[in-house]
């Protein structure tokens, strides 16, 4: 619908499972799971979500320069 892919994928309850939501689009997103649930999550919880993400080092699907390859 040409939106971009997401970057992060935030999921709420302690859930890590995916249910293939946005299967295809999410390849390259980063996930972060939290145990507040939906009703609960506020801004504080959404700065704790972007933080944690602003300190990950995408790799995009590769490794990094120090790990053999597979």
């Amino acid at each position: 619908a040409g939106l971009p892919d997401p970057d992060l994928i935030i999921r709420t309850a302690g859930e890590f499972r995916l249910s293939n939501f946005l299967l295809w689009q999410a390849a390259y997103a980063e996930y972060y799971s939290t145990q507040v649930c939906w009703p609960d999550f506020n801004e504080e919880e959404l700065d704790r979500a972007l933080k944690a993400y602003a300190s990950r080092d995408r790799k995009y699907g590769g490794v990094s320069d120090g790990e053999p390859d597979a």
